[in-house]
């Protein structure tokens, strides 16, 4: 207890959770390049690698059969460790389910400051990635830690699919719904959060939920194309989608579900650099009407951690929020 004070986890970090992402436009630029031109054809067994920026690399290992891959960690988005730690790993798992597979087994990525925080709270963070691993049936099997001046957890995961049947973010096709299976907003919850130490049930609620069963929803509806909705944003993920898909998707604001709470922060502006980042760099590629407010073009760019699916087509029990079609002069239209 620093000064006699409980120690605030948020207060150790330059930023929190997926806001703390490299943003788009400079991480673009960095990848750039890297990807031989003819190594779809060199290693016909990499289903998804690079090209897309996709959820999670897969490989097929034998004719059924493709492993999927993925990492995600990041610092500290609440100041209870246990609860960090269920969010992280929610938000992981996420990238697995997003390309149509199932979680089979993760490592633990650990960064932590150990001669500022006790370990216990490490501990706390830990068991909390533990449980929800388990309630999404993958085992969590060690992993790696370093000593690092911010904390920073999350994981490695592997999991399992059906090569033909995998979500890529270039199968959109125009005609079809676009459905998002969580409220957003919870950037500006824990931006809020962040600065004033209020607590909201809410986002944590929705950062905790895991992806499996709208995953499952998607599937067995025939979605194709589908992306988490995480750092970049509602638009930034949904540029992504549009871009690799060569469609444009028209979001209607009006029907965008948004965290109970997320409205109210961003108009006392607890919008974190992050969120102003995404609308930045999706601005160019969007025509946004007249009558889309500041506010609602900073929720819809609110970098998100662990948010719900993208999915172009309609998935049952969960809200439509506009449409994809043929490819516009803009990527992306709201309004």
């Amino acid at each position: 207890m620093p000064g006699g004070r409980p120690i605030r986890l948020t207060e150790t970090a330059h930023g929190g959770g997926c806001a703390c992402k490299i943003p788009p436009d400079q991480l673009e630029e960095m990848v750039a390049g890297l990807i031989a031109p003819d190594l779809g054809s060199d290693v016909p067994e990499l289903l998804v690698g690079l090209d897309h920026g996709d959820d999670a690399a897969a490989v097929r290992i034998q004719g059924d059969v493709a492993v999927i891959l993925t990492s995600d960690f990041f610092t500290p988005v609440v100041d209870d460790p246990y609860d960090w730690g269920r969010i992280a790993a929610t938000n992981a798992l996420s990238d697995i389910y997003a390309m149509g597979g199932t979680p089979v087994v993760a490592i633990n990525l650990l960064g932590w400051p150990r001669d500022v925080l006790p370990l216990d709270l490490a501990r706390e963070v830990l068991r909390g990635g533990l449980d929800v691993t388990r309630s999404a049936g993958c085992h969590l099997a060690g992993g790696h830690s370093i000593d690092d001046p911010e904390p920073k957890y999350g994981l490695a995961v592997t999991g399992t699919g059906d090569p033909e049947r995998l979500f890529r973010l270039e199968a959109a096709r125009p005609g079809t719904p676009l459905t998002l299976t969580k409220p957003i907003g919870v950037g500006m919850l824990n931006n809020r959060h962040k600065q004033t130490g209020e607590v909201f049930g809410q986002a944590i609620e929705v950062m905790t939920t895991l992806n499996a069963d709208a995953a499952r929803a998607a599937a067995a509806a025939g979605a194709e194309a589908v992306t988490d909705v995480t750092g970049f944003g509602l638009l930034g993920h949904g540029y992504k989608m549009a871009r690799a898909s060569e469609v444009t998707l028209r979001i209607d604001p009006t029907a965008v579900p948004y965290v109970e709470g997320a409205r109210e922060a961003a108009e006392a502006g607890f919008v974190s650099g992050g969120t102003r980042r995404n609308l930045d760099w999706v601005a160019p590629y969007t025509r946004v009407a007249d009558s889309v407010g500041e506010t609602d073009r900073l929720l819809l760019a609110d970098a998100q951690t662990s948010g719900g699916l993208l999915v172009a087509g309609e998935v049952p029990g969960y809200p439509v929020i506009g449409e994809v079609v043929v490819r516009e002069e803009a990527p992306m239209v709201v309004g």
